[in-house]
């Protein structure tokens, strides 16, 4: 892709589309904001409560004791055992919904499913592995099998508890245990627990009106169901060969399967509220070569070279060098001119680039996209990083089949309603055999519907209650009031686009700090208010009051256009100096061995270390 220059926006240009991108979004805006889409409970759970992957293997509900409790078996359940493990902790129980390691790898199976994230960086624990990826981006089946290493690296798979649901995590103050409760029946004990539910656990279902209506076959992309169309995630769907398919989203998923789909599909319907950039992807085999020169702690490096670069920090070399990292161009263009980028003129220079890359990305969906209308359609009208960028080299090439159409919903806010027999969009019905929900996972409403675990701390004190007006930690992990308890997300820590560099630091603290428990034999591990709050006013003073997301077209990153109007959203929770610099904080934390912000308790003790 040709490269388009700063110089070639004139003012008068830039005007012009920063009047685009404002009209794009404010057509898009519904007043309901996240009301929009429907909860994953009562008569929707079977979006989440079915796996079409495993049969339920029958069992006796347990009534026992563990040390340590994590919930979730993705990457932050499965990172922060590796590291327990590693520390030398015992007593690891991992409890994961799924039938098996890899969290949303193992569910989302649909077809074309690919980390946007290069395999080098996203995948964890390579070096401890010893395994390399096959290719740059890494496929999901291969993501998945990755989890499994892991867990087989580890011994986690005999520690762990499938197919089972945490629904409550109690605090009992007398027994200074946590009483966990699941939808096997189970009643477990346990002195520490560990919260790793993932950001991508649970499914958004548009609030479509008519959504029970529809009389033909409707299924989420992470519960994929290839009885229906055939095939597996490589494609060959023979048996959508005469069936109607509607896919209602395109984002990161939907760029995905929608090329297999058209393939096998005899008519495909993708309904578009906001388009996604679509960049190149030029995914490409490893060189066999390339492990053999690296050195012990290539991952970190390649990591912090990756988010060194998204940052605007200077680096000697693009280490990834992809279209995540275009903005080193920037950078090194204010160096070669002799200038240090300091960050109100980055700032400013970054805010030319970034119309540039995204006229590259419009201009692409001229090249390749036949059709001037869809072309047009096809375009994303707002900053590269309003949405989640996405890279695909066949999903607009999909466009030119005559058997796909685009059906843009943003004059009418999305799908009308659905009806037994179809959608109905723009005033028009489009009867479709089947409907596909690639409408990703919930990631910015309350915290209660977002985790699906009821947590009860001390004297009975309910976590959503102590979240009530934002969430509260101290570096993300821990919370006042609740002893012994873990939290492994993305709320609160260093900003990145890497979810396993975003989280390592976070399971290394965490398991650093139950190790100590352990070693020393204390009763209660607790963060105090003061290092709590005192988080929070960093966290505070490093947002903004008007969040810039505000200006973005609606989506996940901003609360669908209302960043400022709730507590809920991680992204206006972040900490503002990056990855790096938090899992950097976070080190040098754990190096002066003094756990600042802490109090252990043993049996009988009033507090201290």
């Amino acid at each position: 892709m040709a490269e388009t220059s700063n110089s070639v926006l004139d003012n008068d240009y830039i005007e012009a589309l920063r009047e685009k991108y404002r009209e794009e979004r404010d057509r898009r805006i519904r007043p309901e904001g996240e009301e929009q889409y429907l909860a994953v409970s009562g008569k929707y759970a079977e979006f989440v409560d079915t796996d079409p992957f495993t049969p339920v293997t029958p069992r006796e509900p347990l009534h026992d004791e563990v040390e340590i409790a994590i919930v979730g078996g993705g990457w932050s359940g499965l990172v922060t055992a590796a590291r327990l493990v590693e520390a030398g902790a015992t007593g690891i129980r991992l409890i994961d919904d799924a039938a098996d390691f890899g969290g949303t790898w193992y569910w989302n199976r649909y077809p074309g499913i690919q980390c946007d994230i290069e395999s080098y960086s996203y995948l964890p624990l390579l070096e401890e592995t010893g395994y390399i990826p096959k290719e740059k981006y890494s496929y999901g089946s291969e993501i998945a099998e990755h989890a499994r290493r892991i867990g087989e690296l580890y011994g986690l798979y005999d520690k762990v508890v499938f197919q089972t649901r945490v629904i409550e995590c109690r605090w009992d103050d007398k027994a200074k245990r946590w009483i966990l409760r699941t939808n096997r029946g189970d009643e477990m004990r346990s002195r520490f627990v560990v919260l790793g539910s993932g950001l991508a656990s649970r499914p958004k279902l548009p609030g479509i009106p008519g959504f029970d209506d529809f009389e033909g076959k409707v299924f989420h992309t992470c519960r994929w169901d290839y009885d229906y169309t055939g095939g597996d995630v490589n494609g060959g769907m023979a048996k959508l060969a005469d069936k109607r398919v509607a896919i209602i989203g395109t984002g990161a998923t939907a760029i995905q399967c929608v090329p297999f789909v058209g393939e096998s599909a005899e008519k495909l319907y993708v309904f578009q509220r906001t388009p996604s950039s679509v960049d190149l992807r030029g995914n490409a085999p490893t060189d066999p070569d390339f492990f053999k020169t690296l050195e012990p702690g290539w991952q970190d490096k390649r990591r912090e070279n990756f988010n060194n670069v998204l940052m605007g920090v200077p680096v000697e070399e693009d280490l990834v060098n992809d279209r995540w990292t275009v903005r080193r161009r920037l950078v090194e263009r204010m160096m070669a001119q002799g200038k240090v980028p300091d960050m109100q003129s980055l700032m400013r220079e970054a805010d030319l680039e970034d119309f540039a890359h995204m006229e590259e990305i419009r201009r692409r969906c001229d090249e390749v996209v036949e059709n001037p209308e869809t072309a047009e359609l096809l375009k994303p009208y707002y900053q590269r990083f309003c949405k989640r960028p996405t890279f695909n080299d066949q999903y607009l090439a999909t466009f030119n089949r005559p058997n796909v159409e685009l059906v843009d919903t943003s004059w009418s806010h999305g799908v009308e309603r659905i009806t037994k027999n179809g959608l109905v969009a723009n005033g028009k019905e489009y009867e479709v055999d089947c409907i596909v929900l690639a409408t990703g996972f919930e990631m910015s409403t309350g915290f209660k519907r977002r985790i699906g675990v009821e947590v009860a701390g001390r004297g009975g004190v309910s976590l959503y209650d102590h979240w009530s007006e934002g969430m509260r930690t101290m570096h993300g992990h821990s919370i006042h009031g609740f002893p012994n308890f873990f939290f492994v997300g993305l709320s609160q820590i260093g900003v990145g686009p890497n979810f396993t560099s975003m989280i390592d630091g976070v399971c290394h603290t965490v398991s650093h700090i139950i190790a100590e428990a352990q070693k020393r034999d204390l009763e209660e591990v607790e963060v105090t208010a003061e290092a709590e709050q005192a988080w929070i006013e960093t966290i505070r003073a490093g947002t903004p009051a008007v969040s810039p997301l505000e200006q973005c077209t609606p989506g996940y990153f901003n609360n669908e256009g209302q960043a400022s109007k709730t507590v809920s959203n991680y992204t206006s929770m972040l900490y503002a100096p990056g990855c790096n610099a938090f899992n950097a904080l976070l080190a040098e934390w754990r190096a002066n061995g003094e756990f600042a912000g802490f109090q252990f308790r043993r049996s009988n003790d009033q507090g201290g270390q």
